[in-house]
């Protein structure tokens, strides 16, 4: 058996008490004393401090990247303001998500690209081979990443670096709080405004104690932070997002840059982009990812089959919980698309049973992104 790898917060995590479990080849937390439902909840009310140090961190200088790295994704990078973050998928030439990351012009010719844990081997991979050799690659391992999250999140920050109070969702900044270079964004994928915290590893326990000290900070682990991302109608790669699902498909036609489809002034000329605009301009797909939401507390699972009220399989769920803030069952699913109107009542099948369910607008509550 494969040693599972830790990030530089383990032996912290493992202090509080967290129960660990293996996730995308580390050993992550998945809850701590307080409980799933209760992490969820101070996450909503307060402030949450997330350890995403298993996700990939990396650097692009060189010649150009910016328009390098817009040749292997369907979003405008090459106009991307600086200090301004965006979310990309990197795509396959059958038009199939191959990762959802997000990247940051950090200015002097420089990006900043976060990948998903578990594509990380894959996308770096991905990017050697199809970058130009004078596109310089940099896998910065040697950094922690943490994300604080909820409506007291910006309390904290402003207490420790008043400086995060002037920024916006997506702003990004060089600084450093007490005495600790960081790299901040304001974003994160629990639907709530918050900051994501890039940090030296010989400085990140000392860093997260410091947050954990605020009155208003609790450590969250992954059963919340699936939780949170669902209720919010975040995708979840591997489970929302595959290779053989098309952004279009996905419902994530707002992650096609208006200049990348056709007609725009850098149309295409990325991977799978034949498939994908055709997707757009005909309407040529025939499953279609949507919310759903249960009227019973039974919470419906991932892997569930989705019927019609003849019993005929129309779907399958990919993610499901009992929504801890809406306090309903949540779900999304993949639909033909003639069930995928709002309001159609479907029925996802639980041991035998058919549990109603409706297709329902996503995000399921009001996101509280901080856009100024």
């Amino acid at each position: 058996m494969t040693e599972l790898n830790k990030t530089p917060l383990h032996s912290l995590h493992v202090e509080l008490g967290a129960k660990m479990v293996p996730f995308a080849g580390f050993d992550m937390p998945v809850q701590y004393p307080l409980g799933v439902k209760a992490e969820h909840l101070h996450t909503r009310s307060k402030a949450g401090l997330f350890d995403v140090s298993h996700m990939g961190q990396i650097r692009l200088t060189g010649n150009n990247p910016a328009k390098a790295l817009e040749a292997l994704v369907p979003v405008d990078i090459i106009d991307l303001p600086e200090r301004k973050q965006r979310y990309a998928l990197f795509t396959n030439e059958q038009g199939g998500v191959m990762d959802d990351l997000m990247v940051t012009n950090e200015g002097n010719n420089s990006l900043y690209v976060v990948v998903n844990a578990a594509c990380k081997d894959q996308d770096i991979a991905h990017m050697q081979a199809l970058l130009p050799e004078d596109v310089i690659l940099e896998v910065l391992d040697d950094r922690a990443l943490v994300a604080i999250q909820g409506p007291e999140a910006k309390t904290v920050m402003a207490r420790l670096a008043p400086e995060t109070e002037k920024m916006v969702f997506m702003d990004s900044v060089h600084m450093t709080i007490e005495g600790v270079e960081v790299y901040i964004s304001r974003s994160g994928y629990t639907g709530e405004d918050g900051f994501e915290i890039s940090i030296p590893q010989a400085d990140a326990d000392t860093f997260c104690r410091m947050l954990l000290d605020q009155p208003e900070v609790e450590f969250i682990g992954l059963g919340a932070r699936d939780s949170l991302r669902l209720e919010s109608g975040l995708c979840l790669y591997g489970h929302d997002l595959d290779t053989e699902t098309t952004p279009i498909e996905s419902s994530l036609i707002w992650a096609i840059s208006k200049n990348r489809r056709n007609g725009g002034e850098r149309a295409g000329g990325f991977p799978g982009a034949d498939k994908i605009l055709s997707q757009i301009e005909n309407k040529d797909f025939s499953r279609k990812r949507v919310g759903l939401m249960g009227s019973s507390r039974a919470p419906v699972r991932e892997g569930t089959e989705v019927v019609n009220a003849e019993g005929e399989k129309i779907g399958v769920v990919t993610s499901g919980t009992f929504g801890p803030t809406i306090g309903a069952p949540v779900a999304m699913a993949y639909v033909s698309v003639e069930y995928a109107a709002l309001e159609t009542e479907v029925f996802a099948l639980v041991r035998g049973k058919k549990l109603p369910m409706t297709v329902s607008r996503m995000p399921f509550i009001e996101q509280r992104y901080y856009r100024g």
